[in-house]
């Protein structure tokens, strides 16, 4: 007796056990079935050997951008170095260097380069002319000339001047 109340206890168990298997097979048939639509859905009217055509042909576009986007890097950097040695940094002093003349009428510019290479122009004006002279800068020095004082300042303001930001 005891043992048929055990096997009629352990059927309903049995029954539930079923019952939640069915409906997990059923959820993972539903997930496949989805899963199915959407590849279906993604290659709708494409063939094995079109599907294949397609891929090569999305390599070589990317290949293709590679190779581009290698190019235009080195010209880049190419046009990088060309730009160090433009005129980028300037500096200006206006002065009176003489004491028979009013206001500032002399005046001394520097224009350098990335690597502070370059020259100073200096206009000195009196009453009776104005004389221009240019002295070469090499690495933020003068070369060959001394510098006088509004030409140092000059020359100090342009190496204070920061070259464009990277």
């Amino acid at each position: 007796m005891l043992a048929l109340k055990c096997s009629l206890m352990i059927i309903p168990v049995i029954f539930i056990f079923i019952a939640i298997q069915f409906i997990w097979l059923t959820f993972l048939t539903y997930l496949i079935v989805k899963q199915n639509q959407f590849f279906q859905s993604f290659t709708e009217g494409v063939s094995k050997n079109d599907l294949k055509t397609i891929l090569q042909n999305i390599a070589g576009a990317m290949k293709k951008v590679s190779e581009e986007m290698n190019r235009q890097d080195g010209e880049i950097k190419s046009l990088d170095n060309l730009g160090q040695s433009h005129l980028q940094k300037i500096g200006f002093v206006r002065y009176n260097p003489f004491a028979d003349t009013g206001g500032d009428q002399s005046f001394c510019l520097c224009l350098l380069d990335a690597q502070n290479n370059g020259f100073v122009l200096s206009s000195l004006h009196s009453r009776e002319q104005t004389r221009i002279y240019a002295k070469a800068i090499g690495k933020g020095q003068a070369k060959g000339y001394e510098l006088s004082k509004e030409e140092t300042q000059a020359v100090d303001l342009a190496l204070k001047r920061k070259v464009g930001a990277k």
